[in-house]
């Protein structure tokens, strides 16, 4: 697929920004490029625009090059550039697979952007190519958030695959609970299909949502463009410090991951043990979504005991997702819950 004809044409013929430090590769003493602050401190200087030191760690880390990493202020730059590098406004079309998360509809919004919802399955998976090739026709974006949120379903690597060899546009893979779940990344993709995108984040398993570091994994043409229309210092030094310490510590990450796995599939049969519940859905992310009758009662009760919870009931029926906290945040939920009259 010639990825140069998706792109908007505006955007192919962009001149991209140079700011000062993208200008200048090696070492020096003095800098006098950049109208900063000369006194130092410890951000007086502009942060890397490429994140060479933050990719370098996680090439090793994730597997692949350089070229197919970007890095953004959350994983929502990296929705919204794609957007406005891949979608004509009454041109292209945005796909989503509902239930699922509402940032996609959101940017599609303010870029103008038609949406299109598509469904999943009852049982919270995707549908079959075949149910909905005529109605994805109109190249786009294809977003599949896999595992999904809110439902915490996971969707095959085959059938994603299918999806991205018919479609004739961009497949927006968005794999930020991928590292609580027991299904294969997408990642390797990346090599043989040029219209993927693998979005992932360090807000979740990483336990760095305070610093907005997100990463796009995708050919380096995809990254190029997406480099070319980010500002030119859209993640803070002290955000690229921060990630860097934290994935320098793979052991503490790793332990912290398996914890709350096992902290999940305890929450889960606590919870399947209270009246109140109909279901509590299979998940391979850091949250359960269950199934009450009273949805909002349940949920006005955990509030007015200090306990927040997530009301997804306008997209699930009786739904209410449950992060996975601590073992003694999740007893205290459990106990408070017995409570419920």
């Amino acid at each position: 697929m010639e990825i140069k004809n998706l792109v908007r044409q505006n955007i192919r013929e962009l001149i991209a920004y140079s700011s000062a430090r993208s200008e200048f590769k090696g070492k020096a003493d003095i800098f006098l490029d950049a109208n900063e602050n000369p006194f130092q401190q410890s951000y007086n200087r502009y942060p890397d625009p490429q994140q060479s030191e933050l990719k370098q760690l996680l090439s090793r880390y994730k597997g692949c090059n350089i070229d197919n990493i970007f890095i953004g202020n959350g994983s929502d730059e990296a929705i919204d550039l794609l957007l406005r590098a891949f979608c004509t406004p009454r041109k292209n079309l945005c796909y989503q697979f509902d239930p699922t998360y509402g940032m996609y509809q959101v940017s599609a919004a303010i870029n103008d952007i038609t949406l299109k919802r598509l469904t999943l399955t009852s049982d919270f998976q995707l549908p079959s190519w075949k149910s909905i090739e005529d109605v994805v026709r109109i190249p786009g974006l294809m977003f599949i958030c896999s595992p999904n949120n809110p439902t915490g379903s996971s969707f095959s690597v085959d059938t994603i695959e299918e999806y991205a060899d018919n479609f004739e546009g961009i497949v927006v893979i968005d794999e930020a609970y991928i590292d609580f779940s027991s299904q294969e990344s997408c990642l390797q993709l990346i090599q043989s299909h040029s219209n993927i995108v693998v979005l992932q984040t360090l807000s979740k398993a990483y336990g760095l949502a305070g610093i907005r570091v997100g990463m796009a994994f995708a050919n380096s043409e995809i990254i190029s463009i997406l480099n070319k229309i980010k500002p030119p210092y859209n993640v803070s030094s002290s955000s690229i410090d921060l990630a860097i310490k934290r994935l320098n510590n793979k052991t503490i990450v790793n332990e912290e991951i398996q914890l709350i796995i096992k902290e999940r599939e305890h929450l889960k049969m606590a919870l399947e043990a209270l009246p109140f519940v109909e279901k509590v859905y299979p998940s391979g992310a850091n949250f359960l979504l269950i199934k009450v009758e009273e949805p909002l009662r349940i949920y006005n009760y955990l509030k007015d005991a200090g306990i927040i919870i997530r009301d997804q009931s306008n997209k699930v029926k009786g739904g209410l997702r449950i992060s996975i906290g601590t073992p003694s945040e999740n007893a205290q939920l459990i106990k408070t819950l017995k409570s419920v009259q």
